[in-house]
This record gives structure tokens, sequence and C-alpha cells, in this order.
């Protein structure tokens, strides 16, 4: 009779009967309890949703803690915001994203085109039209220019950045660290002649200094350095004198300012700029926390590849014989000489090699023994696996990052032009967020500050009985900002659709040179002086000049006579 066979448990014992059967049981009552609620229901069909069970095999051990934003993010704020930033430093493809979101959104020139709301402004005194705006966005463009372009950067604190360097720095701040911190100063000391104009100067702040004073826990009214009042609005900011590392201002590391957000006159002295995911957040995490650790694993393998490479590459070449032990033992009368015909055999080969050392101009010629051949390794190994898996490894992160793919693994080999300029469509809307984010948040804000003190000069074209500044200064210093230009991906087609929509109407050219970083009325008068060149010098007009010839014609192709 053949031997039954057992199951033995985790110590190498037969497991008895009594047990299996016991087993046995409870799992048809298991069964029996999923079955159906009228038949009394299981573990399963307590919850509701899946997805609060505790007994799914994918989520049973995942129990994630509700916590408030604060709690979420300041206990951890540093260490995301280090690693962030040394993604950044040393990865090339962090530090990649992060130059083409700050190249496609502030780029080198961030432009302010004033528009105010002259409509608003005209309910408190007459005299606020159209005539009126364009008057005072032309003064006030003037004036802002020669401020933020300043050749002695006195609208920097430290003298060392244009205004529109300096947003360019606060915003790669934002992406990496989570928020931006600028804080602004009131100056008189730097007015003269050939000095400062305005006594307004603004000053970046590294967020890492931002902090609650010597390192207390956070409270009610203190949240990692910004400080709240009963309703939650924050109302002052601790601002370390130094950073917390820097062994050379030891002293004013342990030192920290309270700086008001504004000033009991409502002149604004902190800007502090992150995106809220949550209410009641007040602190910014980086854009980079979900996907540090791909980046983190992603340069690893790239490393151990680069490394397996090298290796392959070392060893790529080598030398065989057609002779093996068993060969040479055969060949031999006596076996007992094996060892010393073994031995023959390969100082016989080292010798051939070592006599017939020939050179080509330096070149080394290879000669072999006979019966020998050259081999090679190919290195490489499963390198046709290798692309595709990084790209899917940097897809995740564009989708993070609000950007297409191929702006972040920079290969436009598989790209269409409809799926460029899908993806292009997309990354704009996230770009345009950012804009749109950062004015509200800082540029326009900062623009209003330093705002305030041509009004005080009386600088700019009022009407009479203008409201003063402080009462309507979101009027006066509405506008919008021109960064860098959108670009095309086929000049020809997407001009001519630019072309259409104006002639219908459903675009502008303000607009649609916004989009290209440029001023329409700057765009007009400069074409309205090379117009007036070429009649001075006699040229004739290209085709687009003719009032007879619409922009629609004008953008068609020419067209070739049949013969």
């Amino acid at each position: 009779m053949p031997n039954v066979p057992q199951l033995i448990d985790n110590r190498g014992q037969p497991i008895p009967s009594a047990i299996i059967a016991q087993i046995r049981d409870n799992a048809r009552t298991r069964g029996r309890m999923r079955g159906s609620i009228n038949s009394g229901g299981g573990p399963q069909n307590f919850f509701p949703y899946d997805a609060g069970s505790w007994f799914s095999q994918e989520t049973g051990d995942w129990y994630p803690v509700i916590r408030s934003p604060d709690t979420e993010i300041n206990i951890y704020r540093d260490r995301i915001a280090s690693r962030a930033r040394d993604l950044r430093r040393n990865d090339s493809w962090a530090s990649g994203a992060v130059s083409r979101i700050l190249d496609s959104t502030i780029g080198a020139s961030y432009r302010f085109v004033a528009k105010p709301d002259y409509r608003a402004l005209g309910l408190h005194a007459k005299g606020f039209d159209a005539v009126w705006a364009n008057e005072y966005r032309q003064a006030l463009e003037a004036l802002w220019r020669t401020y933020s372009e300043d050749l002695g950067h006195y609208n920097d604190v430290n003298r060392r950045l244009t205004v529109s360097q300096q947003f360019r720095l606060a915003l790669g701040h934002k992406l990496v660290d989570g928020e931006s911190l600028i804080v602004a100063q009131w100056r008189p000391d730097r007015l003269g002649r050939g000095a400062a104009t305005y006594a307004t100067a603004f000053e970046g702040v590294d967020p890492d200094r931002l902090s609650n004073p010597y390192m207390q826990t956070d409270t009610k009214i203190l949240r990692g350095g910004v400080e709240l009042d009963k309703d939650q609005v924050p109302v002052a900011y601790h601002i370390r004198r130094a950073h917390q590392n820097d062994w050379y201002n030891a002293v004013e590391s342990m030192e920290w300012d309270r700086i008001e957000r504004e000033d009991p006159d409502g002149w604004r002295r902190v800007y502090h700029d992150y995106d809220p995911e949550r209410f009641g957040q007040n602190r910014g995490v980086s854009v980079f926390a979900p996907v540090i650790n791909r980046l983190k694993m992603l340069a690893k393998l790239y490393g151990v590849k680069l490394q397996a490479e090298t290796v392959a590459s070392a060893f790529g070449m080598y030398v065989t014989s057609p002779f093996d032990t068993e060969m040479v033992r055969s060949a031999l009368e006596n076996e007992d000489d094996e060892e010393r015909g073994w031995s023959w055999y390969q100082g016989m080969r080292s010798d051939f090699h070592s006599d017939r050392d020939i050179n080509i101009n330096g070149v080394r010629v290879a000669t072999l023994a006979p019966g020998e051949k050259i081999e090679t390794v190919a290195p490489g190994g499963n390198a046709g696996d290798f692309s595709p898996f990084t790209h899917e490894m940097l897809r995740a992160v564009s989708v993070c990052l609000g950007m297409s793919a191929e702006e972040v693994h920079n290969d436009y080999s598989d790209s269409s032009w409809s799926s460029a300029r899908a993806g292009i469509v997309q990354s704009e809307k996230t770009y345009n967020r950012r804009c749109d984010e950062f004015d509200i948040n800082t540029a326009t804000p900062v623009l209003a500050t330093w705002l305030e003190e041509p009004f005080e000069r009386g600088e700019l074209p009022l009407p009479r009985n203008a409201p003063s500044y402080l009462e309507m200064r979101t009027a006066y210093a509405r506008g919008r900002w021109l960064g860098v230009a959108r670009g095309w991906v086929d000049p020809v087609a997407e001009r001519q659709g630019v072309v259409l929509g104006l002639d219908a109407g459903l675009s502008t050219m303000e607009e649609e040179c916004a989009k290209q970083g440029m001023d329409w009325e700057e765009n007009l008068e400069q074409r309205a002086v090379e117009y007036q060149r070429m009649q001075d010098l006699g040229l004739p007009h290209p085709q687009w000049f003719g009032p007879e010839v619409s922009a629609t014609e004008a953008s068609e192709k020419p067209k070739t006579e049949q013969a």
C-alpha cells in the first residue's frame, strides 16, 4: 500500500488530521458568510466601499493617518526640501525640468503691461476713460521699466538682480522648495543722484530661514514660522537672520526677526507664495515630493547600468586557444607528463606573443599563435529595454510636473506633429496656471507696493478728485505680465490659424502678441516705423501692408499659374 502524503508545518512536523478538519470547517463557514447580506453577511460586507476595507489583500496593511496640513508638512518640510534640492543639484532630469519650466514661464524678462480698471475708478470720479487709461499705462510702464531694470540693481536689497531675475529665482524656490519668500524694505538712505530713484527695495529670502523661534514646536498661532491671528490670517513672519547651517553666522542663525505682513498704513512687507493643497495650509511642499523616490531610483539605475557597460567594455575582447586541457593530455604519450606538457604549451603561447610585438605608427598589430582567434563581447546587455523603461519612469515625472513626456526626456523621435502639439497644449495649461498664480501672489503685489511711491510723488497722470491709491490700489495696479514667447511647432500652419482667428473675431492682437511675449501696441508702432521707412527708401510694400488685401488672403500660399 503506498504511503499517504502528509502536510507538514513550519517545523517539519506532520499536521494532525483534527487540525486539518478544523481549518476546512472554518473555510466553509467564511465562504457561507461571504455569500449575501440575507445569509448573515461577512467581514467584507461591513464596508460599503472597498477602499475602506481592512480585509483586502491590497489595502489590508495600509493605514494612513488623518492629519491637518500643517502637521503633515511642517515636521518633514526641511527633509523633503533638502532631498528635492539635492535632486536639482545632481540629477539631470530634475534640473532640466526646473529649467524648462522657468524658461517657459518667467524667462529672462518678465514685462508688466498696465491695464487700469478705469470703469471701476469711474464710479468714484469723472475723467477715468480709455484715453486716460492709455496715458496712465504709458507713464506707469516707463517708470516700472526704469525701476525694475535699473543698472545699479537698486530694486534689490542685495543689489545683484533685476526684478525679472528676482521673480525667476522666486519661482524656482517655489518649484523646488515648495514656497518662495520676498521681503520689502524702505531704504531712503540709498536715494541720491546716480543712486536709487525709489526707496522701495525687495529682498529674496531662502524659505529655510522661515521657522519658529528657537525651533519650538507649532502652536495654535505659530505654524512653521507663520504667526496667525484668531481668524487664521497670517499677520507676521519669523525669519532667521542667517541660515541655520552657516557656521560663520552661528550667532545670527539663532536670532529671529518678527516681520509684520503689513504696516499699519497698509504697506505690504512680506510676500509668501506657495500652492496650497488643502484649506488651513501655511507652508508649501516641493512639486517633486510625489516622485522623489522614483527619480532617486532612476539615478541609481543609471549608475548601475553605466558600471555594467564599463565592465563589459573592459572585457570586450579576448583571445581563445583551440586546445583545452583534455586535448593537450590526449596529445601526450605519457599521462604523467600532463602538468609539464600543459605548462610547456602555455609557455609557448606566451613566448610567441612576446616575440611578435609589431607596431605601425604606434599602433600594435595583433599576431596570433597557430589555431588562436580573437573573440569579442558586445556590451550593452538589454539595451533595447533600457530606454523604454526609463521613458516610462520619466513619463510619471512629467505627469507630476504638468509637462509633456517629450519635454522631460527631450526625445521627440517617436512623436508626430499632432502628438507634440497636443502635449504642448496640455503643458501650456499648467504653465499659464503657474504664471497666473505667481502673478496674483507675488508679481502684482510687489509692483503694487512699489507703485505707492510714484503716487505719493505725483508722477502719474490722474484726473481731478481721483481716489487715493490706498482706496483703489487694486484698480490702479491692475495689469498683465508678459513672459517668454510660446513658440511654434509648425510656424506656417499655426500663424495661418492665428490670422484666421483674427479675421473671424475669435481673437485679438493683444492676446496673440501676449502669447509671443510682445506688446501689441509696441508691435503696431514698430510696423508704422517700418512702413514709413520703406516709403522713404522707395521700397515696394509687402503684401500684408496693402489695404486692399485681407489678412487671411495675405496669409495664403502663393498660387502657381498653370501653363
